[in-house]
């Protein structure tokens, strides 16, 4: 049988049954809607994550204090008897290869009493190298000037949020304001960084790493943050850098991560969280493949006069299975490709209306969606074709 006359054949008799094709072709088509629907919502949120964390650069490694596991907990919860990371391990680790920039980090919670307001907020002491090292900006003014590390000026650059919570319009550079028990000089404003996985980066205060340290009676720092040259292996910065931390501690008494390995890791478990995702919308997809066996099972009981004659003029078994198989595939690809425009349409949708809702929809997954429709048809129908291209053709004859 050519395989045009298959095709019309296949599609006749979907039409002739219209209620229970429809019936078919939607169960189908609300699996791959659900599939595309939360694929989109996953992948969405893994490139809104992965660019999160992107937008302070990818070749950062950074030295926390503290042996740790993987997951970042100590390794025996007790007291640490770990060496502090010093203002003085950032200085050497600024004279290694392959380092463009180094900031010491350490941060807490103050009050900044200024223009006669008062607002608490997250203070940052840092290096004058930090917006270097996450690739930051100033609105108008200065960073913090490259003082001696243990003997910096009282200066603060605030971010641009604070700015206006306590001068508004006002010119704030060389007013003061106090920061918990500490008087500083403002000598700059950042530009607007945004939100941060739901951290506002720019309702913040920077001050230099020494007072900090003064400032929350701290003896060590919480992070030194290294930024490689563009183009060298993260590896070779990490073992370079342990190499030097090993020598000034004695031991391996810190922790290195490096942002491209963090980024990697992170990037997996999203990949397992989307494909999680897809695959509670599968299960809808299992139902419709249930629908499609039941349609194709009836219909060939319906039809049992009808194979008994194309047997009888001469049809193959073969053509009798392709015939049935071709059906249960055409039902498939309809109700994939009707699932494909909801889905899409549904994402599109909860764009418009949840703009803070990440949804995107690859053109590998619409692809992959209607491919499994087409194969879930092709399963589906085997047992019901097998079924027909079996019958005895005298008895089909008979058959009412």
């Amino acid at each position: 049988m050519p395989i045009i006359d298959a095709i019309r054949l296949a599609l006749r008799s979907i039409v002739a049954q219209r209620l229970r094709s429809f019936l078919t072709l939607l169960g189908i088509a609300v699996g791959i809607a659900a599939v595309i629907l939360l694929t989109s919502i996953g992948e969405g949120i893994h490139r809104y994550v992965l660019n999160e964390f992107s937008q302070f650069g990818t070749n950062v490694v950074g030295v926390h204090p503290g042996k740790t596991k993987t997951g970042g907990a100590s390794l025996s919860g007790l007291p640490s008897s770990a060496r502090p990371l010093s203002l003085e391990d950032a200085e050497a680790l600024k004279r290694l290869p392959n380092v463009v920039a180094v900031t010491p980090s350490l941060f807490g919670n103050a009050e900044v009493d200024g223009n006669g307001r008062l607002r608490r907020v997250s203070v940052y002491g840092v290096g004058p190298d930090m917006l270097t090292v996450f690739k930051g900006k100033v609105s108008t003014g200065q960073f913090l000037p490259p003082d001696d590390a243990t003997n910096a000026r009282a200066v603060v650059v605030l971010g641009s949020k604070l700015k206006n919570e306590l001068f508004g319009a006002e010119n704030a550079l060389g007013t003061r304001v106090r920061i918990g028990g500490l008087q500083f000089r403002v000598i700059g404003v950042l530009a607007s960084k945004g939100q941060f996985l739901g951290i506002d980066l720019d309702d913040t205060a920077f001050i230099p790493a020494a007072r900090a340290m003064e400032l929350f009676n701290r003896d060590g720092l919480n992070e030194i943050d290294v930024a490689a040259a563009e183009g060298v292996p993260a590896a070779s910065v990490v073992a370079t850098v342990k190499e030097v931390m090993k020598a000034r501690h004695g031991r391996e008494d810190f922790t290195i991560v490096s942002q491209e390995e963090m980024l990697s890791t992170l990037s997996s478990i999203l990949d397992v969280l989307t494909m999680a995702v897809g695959a509670l919308g599968g299960i809808s997809l299992l139902v419709g493949g249930v629908g499609i066996v039941t349609i194709m099972t009836i219909a060939v009981t319906e039809r049992t006069n009808e194979i008994g004659l194309l047997v009888a003029l001469g049809a193959r078994r073969r053509t009798i299975l392709g015939l049935f198989l071709g059906e249960a595939v055409a039902l498939a690809a309809i109700g994939g490709a009707a699932g494909l425009l909801l889905g899409i349409g549904l994402a599109q949708l909860i764009q418009l209306v949840v703009p803070a809702l990440p949804v995107h929809t690859p053109l590998s997954f619409v692809l992959l969606a209607e491919v499994l429709a087409m194969i879930i048809g092709l399963a589906a129908g085997v047992l019901p074709a097998r079924r027909a291209a079996l019958l005895d053709p005298v008895e089909a004859l008979r058959a009412e």
